[in-house]
């Protein structure tokens, strides 16, 4: 049993660190419905070291697509794509949604530093 329990949670921290590396993770089975307090159809930034699953009120919420600059976002943050459709969204360095570094798909959630980030872009598929 305690051999169990432990491969059990190798499997999970293996698992944690294989998110955190790929710096985007799969958030939800399936679009059309809100995650974590972000609406369908949305692309949704939460505060600084604010954990979605447990505090579901994304500080910065954008429906439109096009370039949204960005102020006052520093450190890390929880960036999730809920829009539909194969919509995505992209994180970018200059204002204007220039230099972009990131792309997140449909679906998908990032823990990202934001401060060098001044942009972010919500792309039609």
């Amino acid at each position: 049993m305690r051999k169990m329990l432990s491969a059990a949670a190798a499997f999970a921290t293996a698992a944690t660190a294989v998110v955190a590396m790929s710096g985007a993770a799969q958030a939800a089975p399936a679009s059309g419905s809100t995650v974590w307090g972000c609406p369908s159809g949305a692309v949704c930034i939460w505060g600084q070291g604010v954990y979605p699953p447990d505090n579901p009120n994304p500080t910065n919420v954008y429906y439109s697509y096009g370039a949204h600059n960005l102020s006052n976002q520093l450190g890390y943050h929880y960036v999730l794509n809920n829009q539909y459709g194969g919509a995505s969204a992209s994180l970018c360095k200059n204002y204007g949604g220039t230099n972009c570094v990131l792309t997140l798909q449909q679906d998908y959630v990032t823990y990202y530093d934001l401060t060098p980030i001044n942009s972010i872009t919500l792309n039609r598929p």
